[in-house]
């Protein structure tokens, strides 16, 4: 048996298993998975060992809350496409990456792990490593609603600066270090993974969160994005709120008025 296989290819019954999610997801609720950390560590830093592997030790290093997972996240943000296991999981709609929408899954998923450890810091700071490249790497329309009260207002600088790097590279403005590129867009639906993002903004600052989601949508108002967009309306009761649902009843297809409408009647 290979040390990955006893590790995340054996349950915690000591029964072989070939549902890795099995195990890192069972590891939440048993001890155990303190014992394999530190070879998981060994396998996700060991450059001689397949990329395939080492991601998945990382993903269980991640949701079982350890400062090595959420440095490897960091530097896997930082690194971007050199990730050694960077497009070992293609998107089928997009056909882009996805192994980061995977990790932000293990960042959500570790919180009562991180709180456990006391490790809710290096969490943050994995969280913000990922909001910083939302504008231009694929999250499955997840990391919106994968970030708590608590990290999203530490984020909230992060989440208005990339919300602001993505309008730039929808405009075709955008040219700094670290976006897109003037005139060019990310294969996905960055619009809609923007809006998202003020979605989760709405949890702490209603206003701010309105005002990003309409800095999207005066560029790119597609249906989808409006339609993820009532998120914010449902979150918050402020004027700009309201204004933004005003606009999205105005400009939205059928199906974005309608449920525009509900949000802002809505008690």
């Amino acid at each position: 048996m290979s040390r990955f296989d006893q590790l995340l290819g054996t349950d915690f019954d000591d029964q072989p298993t070939s549902d890795t999610d099995e195990v890192i997801y069972g590891g939440l609720d048993h001890p155990g998975h303190r014992e394999r950390v530190p070879g998981l560590v060994a396998i996700m830093d060991d450059s001689s060992a397949p990329d395939r592997e080492r991601f998945l030790a990382c993903l269980a290093l991640t949701t079982w809350g350890e400062p090595a997972g959420y440095r490897a996240v960091v530097r896997a943000a930082e690194s971007g496409r050199l990730t050694p296991w960077y497009d070992i999981l293609i998107d089928r709609k997009f056909s882009v990456d996805s192994t980061f929408a995977q990790l932000a899954v293990a960042l959500g998923d570790s919180r009562e792990m991180a709180e456990e450890k006391g490790t809710l810091a290096q969490r943050d700071a994995a969280f913000r490593a990922v909001v910083r490249i939302a504008d231009t790497e694929y999250f499955e329309d997840q990391l919106g609603d994968l970030m708590d009260e608590p990290t999203v207002r530490a984020l909230l600088p992060d989440i208005t600066e990339t919300v602001d790097r993505g309008v730039g590279s929808l405009a075709g403005t955008a040219g700094a270090a670290g976006t897109a590129g003037a005139g060019a867009r990310p294969a996905f639906d960055l619009a809609t993974q923007l809006v998202d993002l003020a979605g989760a903004v709405a949890l702490v600052d209603g206003s701010l969160a309105a005002r990003l989601a309409m800095r999207v949508l005066d560029v790119a108002p597609s249906p989808r994005a409006m339609v993820h967009a009532v998120t914010v309306l449902h979150r918050s009761t402020s004027p700009e709120a309201r204004q933004l649902g005003e606009y999205m009843i105005a400009v939205g297809d059928e199906r974005v008025r309608g449920m525009a409408m509900d949000a802002l009647h809505t008690p």
